[in-house]
């Protein structure tokens, strides 16, 4: 548990350290490593991969939660193509994306307020908190990412 707890502030240090560069792609891609990590270590608690473990569950959400807030500052026009899996349809589309966006923001802060002070007290409640959290990511990942193989 703890090599998760450190691999996700670990990223989150990275990320503040790419945020120095001016880069907004580098920016992104390290914010969306930070929500992977997140989402692996619920994926893993929620199939019982990994012990449930409140102090991680609330660390997953709190990161999910801080890169929802920050991430859609790092699309600006001009900022697709080759070293990046943007899908065009984020500059096409604005409206859509802020729509994406903006759930994204709503869903982890609602997982936020469930996970309350110590996080969600079982493994029933962080599903519960997660679980829609998880779907949003999803969906834009299918709208919004280039798929590769």
């Amino acid at each position: 548990m703890k090599s998760i707890l450190l691999s996700i502030s670990a990223l989150m240090i990275s990320v503040a350290g790419v945020a120095a560069a001016d880069d907004p792609v580098a920016v992104r891609k390290a914010l969306m490593q930070a929500s992977a990590a997140s989402a692996a270590a619920s994926g893993g608690m929620m199939k019982g991969e990994i012990a449930y473990n409140p102090a991680v569950a609330k660390a997953a959400i709190a990161t999910l939660n801080a890169v929802s807030h920050a991430y859609g500052d790092f699309f600006p026009e001009g900022t697709g193509g080759e070293d990046t899996s943007a899908s065009p349809k984020i500059w096409e589309d604005g409206d859509a994306w802020q729509q994406a966006l903006s759930k994204f923001q709503t869903d982890t802060q609602a997982a936020v307020e469930a996970a309350g002070k110590d996080g969600p007290a079982d493994l029933a409640a962080f599903q519960a908190a997660i679980g829609p959290v998880l779907s949003n990511c999803r969906s834009c990942h299918e709208t919004f990412r280039l798929q590769t193989n």
